[in-house]
């Protein structure tokens, strides 16, 4: 029953991963599936995300400053000459009032130097303990707690930033390579085309009603096609790696796009309706407000620093003195303090005051700033809008040559069937369909990039997918 099972899975198993491998090399993507992909997988959105961590945790090391700070510190000193001391009475040579040269001058007892004075201190000094800090009244660092706030915020919309500029990337290779698909299609239904009318005219020729030249003329105009026909294999390809790469994929994994440029003709008009001018999400905006609110929270800070500050600190410590070996004859005393320490800031040469007015320079620039780059915007904007209605007019006109071509080519495909036309009219005829239809397609690709870029520069992209 074992073998019998066995056997089963090993016939089975090949069948599944065969399976697994058809899923993959026929994955089809549609554009929300890219987007989808490329904001879970691009590097940029990753680090992005990451820079927004950092900044919390840069927020965090600011407001430890306000905690107690406590530590555990431990010293060791080794005299090597001892200090003497000189003191100004009767029996110390050297003094201040002393007679150095006097008869009576009693001799020098042990413990002092030759010139009259006495040593102080032991070989060996130990002392260890602990301290501790915390701010009490601290206005710079609570400015800067502030500060860190806006620099959290900073973060969050360079984040944003660089996802709606990956949805606007992912999105021009998506319609780029539904170009290079489509373009692809024209150019093989041209091909097919002149195949036809090759092996028509090759048919002829064999019946002998066609002559040689008429064989090598559609030859000649099949071949012509093909070197186009490699170019869009090449730019199919080159669209697919760079979506791969928006997409974070390994680039020599396969997978085809859904759709065709064609069906969004339809929601054009509808999309035209709702079209509005307001750029207020637009993020160079709000990037600019946030940074103006940051440097006026750090112009803030630099006020701060004129204002006193207050702080507690408390030691609890052990020292130790002895003489000879530093690891015998210890004596551990033990010693605390506590106390306030008040800073009051008088004078430094005037640097806090002209980074106060650095800070306010700095505010008004960007002031300027904002008004120049908001002017940018309404500009881009109101380009962007009427490009896409250029792009909607054009559609529709193509959309009427594409039908117009149609209709004259089945005519003259009629007419050269009875043989009341050449087969010169005929080509003409397919070379204007060919020509008509890819000029529709460039321009729904035009249309859709506007698109794309007015969304970009309104900031009002889709992000959750």
């Amino acid at each position: 029953m074992n073998k019998t099972i066995f056997f089963l899975l090993l016939m089975v198993c090949p069948v599944l991963c065969l399976g697994q491998d058809a899923a993959i090399s026929d994955m089809t993507l549609s554009l929300d599936d890219c987007l989808r992909i490329a904001l879970d997988e691009n590097p940029t959105v990753k680090v992005a995300d990451m820079e927004i961590k950092r900044m919390d945790y840069s927020r965090l090391e600011t407001l430890s400053a306000l905690l107690p700070q406590a530590s555990f510190n431990g010293t060791y000193n080794r005299m090597l000459a001892k200090q003497v001391m000189y003191m100004n009475m009767d029996g110390f040579g050297g003094g201040a009032g002393g007679d150095e040269g006097s008869a009576d001058a009693p001799e020098a007892s042990k413990g002092r130097s030759s010139g009259g004075g006495i040593k102080v201190g032991l070989d060996n000094s130990y002392q260890v303990g602990f301290s501790a800090t915390m701010p009490l009244i601290a206005p710079q660092l609570w400015a800067s707690l502030k500060l860190s706030d806006s620099q959290i915020l900073q973060a969050v919309e360079q984040s944003r930033a660089s996802k709606l500029d990956l949805v606007n990337q992912v999105k021009n290779a998506y319609y780029a390579m539904m170009l290079a698909v489509d373009s692809r299609k024209v150019m093989q239904e041209s091909y097919d085309m002149a195949a036809l009318t090759h092996e028509i005219y090759t048919k002829k020729h064999e019946a002998g009603a066609a002559s040689d030249y008429e064989v090598l003329r559609t030859s000649v105009a099949m071949k012509n096609i093909e070197p186009q026909l490699m170019q869009a294999d090449i730019a199919i390809k080159q669209a697919r790696l760079q979506l791969a790469i928006l997409m974070g994929m390994d680039a020599n994994r396969p997978f085809s796009i859904r759709g065709e440029l064609s069906e969004y003709e339809g929601s054009m008009y509808s999309d035209l309706l709702d079209i509005n001018a307001n750029y207020s999400s637009n993020s160079s905006l709000l990037l600019n407000e946030i940074q103006t609110h940051q440097l006026e929270r750090a112009l803030k800070v630099q006020q701060a620093s004129l204002y006193p500050t207050l702080s507690v600190s408390a030691n609890y410590n052990w020292t130790s003195m002895s003489n000879g070996s530093p690891l015998r004859n210890f004596r551990w005393t033990p010693y605390s303090t506590a106390g306030l320490t008040l800073s009051v800031p008088l004078f430094t040469g005037g640097s806090r005051y002209s980074k106060i007015k650095q800070a306010r320079l700095q505010v008004e620039e960007m002031k300027w700033q904002r008004e120049n780059l908001e002017r940018s915007v309404a500009m881009q904007v109101d380009l962007a809008i009427d490009n896409i209605k250029v792009n909607v007019e054009q559609i529709a006109s193509c959309s009427e040559s594409v039908k117009e071509a149609e209709r004259a080519h089945d005519i003259q495909e009629q007419s050269f069937a009875i043989g009341a036309t050449s087969y010169l009219d005929l080509r003409d005829s397919e070379l204007a369909l060919t020509q008509s239809r890819l000029t529709y397609i460039q321009a729904i690709y035009n249309y859709l990039v506007a698109q794309s870029e007015l969304e970009l520069l309104k900031g009002s992209a889709k992000l959750d997918y």
